[in-house]
């Protein structure tokens, strides 16, 4: 480890730039939901702030669920809960 490190070159902000089409944000979300869309990213294999981007566009899009998939999504949490 050096005595003395030159931080008069060093930059502040986001190491990496964002994506094109991409914002880096600070968002504040109730632990239960984070969860939520960590168990949903799991079991389709993503990542979840790829399916929290994803539902964020459904609604966007006006595109609306279906009672029927509601019911299975309800299905699938009883069934995991037990």
């Amino acid at each position: 480890m050096k005595d003395h490190y030159d931080f008069s070159k060093g930059k502040r902000g986001a190491v990496l730039p964002a994506p094109p089409g991409k914002t880096r944000i600070t968002l504040w979300l109730d632990n239960e939901i984070i969860e939520g869309f960590r168990q949903r990213a799991g079991e389709k294999g993503g990542g979840y702030q790829t399916e929290i981007n994803r539902v964020l566009r459904e609604v966007l899009s006006g595109e609306r669920v279906t009672l029927e998939a509601i019911r299975d999504i309800v299905r699938r949490e009883l069934r995991a809960s037990a």
